[in-house]
């Protein structure tokens, strides 16, 4: 049986990457106020208005508790609003304040930078298998 070194594993490739891109995102994103855990709160909230927390800590691929610290961080600088109440006994929705819809906006374009600059020297049709062969990954195990 031929023994698979760390380097040539998918696994730690693919959380390498992750790690690479996070690192880079942080840093771009730095400058206005945002962290890249911040930043896909913020997209979560602009593609599901209203989502309860519980639901967007499981969008944004953290824990309820990590969820909580961002969305103090993120209501402080007045970019999102938790309902005081909840109709009905439901979770309290969060919702995006328009300086939060402006935040993102402007993050939408310091991430692409990041993006554009990870798939540097990568062609059209290499970075549509990637994204095809990411997405089977992603499928296969859940």
């Amino acid at each position: 049986m031929t023994q698979v070194g760390t380097l040539d594993r998918a696994g730690y490739l693919l959380k390498r990457a992750q790690q690479a891109l996070r690192q880079a995102c942080d840093e771009q994103l730095r400058p206005i106020g945002l962290s890249m855990s911040q930043y896909a709160v913020l997209q979560a909230l602009a593609e599901h208005p209203g989502v309860s927390s519980a639901e967007l800590a499981r969008r944004c691929f953290v824990t309820r508790q990590s969820l909580r610290d961002v969305l103090k961080g993120l209501k402080e600088a007045g970019l999102v609003t938790v309902a005081a109440e909840a109709s009905g006994g439901r979770a309290r929705p969060v919702t995006l304040t328009p300086s939060g819809e402006a935040h993102l906006e402007g993050a939408h374009r310091l991430v692409a930078e990041v993006e554009e600059r990870m798939l540097t020297g990568i062609s059209d049709p290499q970075r549509r298998q990637l994204a095809g062969l990411l997405q089977a990954c992603a499928e296969n195990l859940g």
